[in-house]
């Protein structure tokens, strides 16, 4: 009897540690997995089927440099894409670190960007890329990816992989204002999609130089005076056309490049100045051309005394406004007058034929 007692204790008691250790096993197998998953190691996992239909649906089909979807059966209808943009639209077009999070990534596919911000420095490009991204039926890369002037030899499937996911209806952008005055990138621009929209931020050429110079000058104290940089000879006023600081200012000889591979209709100037003092209206002009609803309105900005240009108005669910970063807005050195002077009469023949390129007067002289 005591025996028979002694074993069912011995029995129920070894169930109740094997109890107790297949629920142990379980809450690590299941935090492992969560870990993984939160840190974008669940992507080689099996995905569900309307996941894999959504990447068939979205699957990339070119066609003389021209991107199409190819339309699969059983793929989701497009007011099933419309509902999930609406869900995601304000996740993934954040700067937070939850973009990371790879569920959002599976969404949508990864396509040649549609339009390119090619140009200038220090034209505006920046702030003109923020606040598209506002847009959500714009999807943009963060950084610029030079791939058409440093990278090119790395091929078109590299390029394509550095875009973020769209869905339908979405446009992939980027920006690289090297683009502008690089040879090559036009004729590879072409290569890609000869239906590319391309987008030039332009700025009065002078006050353009002396923001480059103030750049460099900021990462290089050592760096000789502005009038010592520009000029040839500073007796005969003779312009260093080889400084990349002045050459970048000579618009018309750049566009007249990008002319020969892509029609004016593809190109669209947006005012420097304008996107300062009027960001909704400028911004407009932007979304008509890009073929977009206009969505970003005077209601987004507000102009920052301090920086000297407009900012964006705090999002819901921000503590703060975002404006662009502290390399942003510096004080320009002083810069002699005559130096200006002289400067601005050698690029004023160069923005009277860029006038005429592009049938607007920018207002520069």
């Amino acid at each position: 009897m005591g025996c028979s007692k002694w074993r069912a204790a011995f029995n129920f008691g070894h169930l109740r540690v094997q109890s107790k250790l297949s629920v142990f096993f379980t809450m690590i197998i299941l935090f492992t997995y969560l870990f993984y998953c939160l840190n974008g190691y669940c992507d080689s996992l099996p995905r569900p089927v309307y996941d894999q239909q959504s990447n068939y649906h979205n699957k990339i089909v070119v066609n003389d440099g021209h991107e199409t979807s190819a339309r699969q059966p059983g793929a989701y209808n497009a007011s099933q894409v419309s509902f999930v943009r609406e869900q995601l639209s304000d996740f993934t077009n954040s700067d937070s670190p939850s973009n990371n999070i790879s569920i959002a990534n599976n969404f949508g596919s990864k396509k040649f960007p549609q339009a390119i911000i090619i140009g200038v420095k220090k034209g505006g490009t920046r702030a003109l890329l923020e606040f598209l991204r506002i847009h959500p039926d714009v999807r943009a890369v963060g950084s610029e990816p030079h791939f058409f002037d440093r990278f090119y030899d790395k091929g078109l499937e590299w390029y394509r992989n550095l875009m973020p996911r769209t869905l339908d209806g979405q446009i992939t952008m980027e920006k690289t204002p090297s683009y502008f005055i690089t040879k090559e990138a036009p004729r590879r621009v072409f290569s890609m999609s000869r239906h590319t929209k391309l987008i030039v931020v332009v700025r009065d050429p002078v006050t353009r130089a002396v923001s480059d110079y103030t750049q460099t000058l900021s990462k290089s104290p050592g760096l000789p005076s502005f009038q010592n940089l520009a000029f040839r000879n500073t007796t005969t006023g003779l312009i260093d056309t080889s400084w990349s600081a002045v050459r970048i200012g000579i618009y018309a000889k750049h566009l007249e490049n990008w002319l020969r591979f892509f029609p004016l209709s593809r190109l669209l100037f947006v005012s420097g100045e304008r996107l300062v003092t009027d960001p909704a209206g400028e911004m407009g002009r932007v979304q008509d051309f890009l073929g977009l609803k206009r969505v970003v309105t005077d209601k987004h900005f507000y102009f920052n005394q301090t920086k000297g240009f407009p900012c964006l108005k705090k999002p819901e669910g921000s503590s703060r406004p975002r404006c662009l970063g502290k390399s942003k807005g510096r004080p320009h050195p002083q810069i002699p007058s005559e130096v200006l002077l002289r400067l601005r009469d050698f690029y004023r023949p160069f923005n009277l034929k860029f006038y005429q390129m592009t049938g607007h007067n920018f207002g520069w002289d």
